[in-house]
């Protein structure tokens, strides 16, 4: 595969980008959610009784981390399965494929997302290897297969000289 793999620190730019969208989604979400349960209650009502509001708080936070685990989950295996950038990684020209060179199906970027978790787990020292391995791949790149290719610099393919004798290898005639 004649291309340039996607560097650490573009790829960290890049999933800056996503998180921050995906924490202006999520603050949004919170932010709706306690008043959406607060409405049910008068603030004397919470004044009065703290234990409500603590179970509120409570309610609300849980409903907050598994909405936006799934969000995580559904942001990274949608855009990376359907044209293999996430909003960031297209900011930074970055393009995540199979370590074949072919486009990876939502399968992979699902196994991929999981990856994420495994990287994530030991002080984020699956993404941090991507600053140190050959093919620039995070341990969730080689969990799933992939690659992440910078598409600035892939290698174009050269259209042949047209040959004056035969009138072959131009592709536009």
């Amino acid at each position: 595969m004649d291309s340039h793999y996607g560097g650490f620190w573009r790829r960290f730019v890049a999933l800056s980008i996503d998180l921050f969208i995906l924490g202006t989604i999520g603050f949004t979400m919170l932010i709706l959610g306690s008043v959406a349960f607060g409405l049910g209650f008068s603030p004397e009502e919470m004044a009065a009784d703290p234990e409500t509001l603590m179970e509120l708080g409570a309610k609300v936070w849980a409903i907050y981390q598994a909405l936006g685990f799934f969000l995580n989950m559904a942001y990274f295996t949608w855009f990376n399965g359907t044209t293999g950038q996430t909003p960031g990684k297209r900011l930074m020209g970055l393009r995540v494929v199979r370590d074949t060179g072919e486009a990876i199906s939502f399968g992979t970027a699902f196994l991929r997302w999981v990856g994420y978790l495994i990287s994530f787990l030991p002080l984020c020292m699956g993404f941090l290897w991507a600053g140190v391995d050959r093919r620039k791949q995070a341990w969730h790149d080689k969990i799933a297969g992939t690659v992440v290719i910078d598409l600035y610099r892939v290698v174009e393919v050269e259209i042949p000289p047209k040959n004056a004798l035969t009138n072959q290898g131009n592709l536009f005639t």
